[in-house]
């Protein structure tokens, strides 16, 4: 299904009607009639418009993942790939405005079990930071005593706030010069220096 023209059509319909017209007010029909599709041909890829937004979430964030993994893994230590990592993360949003709506505005204001489905999808990010992180303790060119799960939450939940903001902000600044600053500001705190 994932393959067929159609659902990525409606994928990224979706991604626009629900980012101009925010989750709660983004019917079907809208999302059908922005892809060029018939209402019914959406229920052939989605049962829900939960699914087509935990769908979206899935599709984007399979791709952004994947990519950042790749660009990161070209790079020869951990103090590159985390500001890779940073610089991808702003610039594949910031490429895609009606996305970091999305990602960063509509996602939240959902339910509690579509949280937890979100969660789960970015479970191989937070994946992807920690080998980042063990890589440089590794290295020892970040410290050996640092809380794993606490400086992922704490670079994960940097970049997606700089993202919020810059999204609130309605794109008033170039989001991927933050990178280099955000970047320095993480690893003077989890420095061996």
């Amino acid at each position: 299904m994932k393959n067929k023209p159609k659902y990525k059509q409606i994928i990224d319909a979706a991604v626009v009607v629900i980012a101009e017209n925010g989750y709660h007010k983004s019917q079907v029909s809208k999302i059908a009639k922005k892809a060029g599709v018939a209402d019914g041909t959406i229920y052939l890829y989605f049962k829900n418009k939960e699914d087509i937004l935990v769908s979206v979430f899935k599709n984007k964030m399979g791709q952004f993942i994947e990519q950042i993994a790749y660009a990161i893994n070209q790079k020869q230590n951990a103090n590159e790939k985390l500001l890779t990592l940073i610089e991808m993360h702003f610039s594949q949003l910031s490429e895609d405005s009606h996305l970091a709506i999305v990602t960063q505005l509509e996602l939240r204001q959902s339910d509690s079990a579509l949280r937890l489905q979100i969660n789960q999808i970015l479970k191989p990010y937070l994946t992807v930071i920690d080998d980042v992180i063990e890589e440089g303790i590794e290295e020892k060119v970040f410290k050996a005593d640092l809380n794993l799960p606490l400086v992922r939450q704490m670079i994960f939940g940097t970049l997606d706030e700089t993202v919020t903001n810059w999204v609130m902000k309605e794109h008033k600044y170039d989001l991927v010069e933050q990178a280099v600053h955000v970047h320095a500001l993480l690893t003077n705190g989890l420095s061996e220096n």
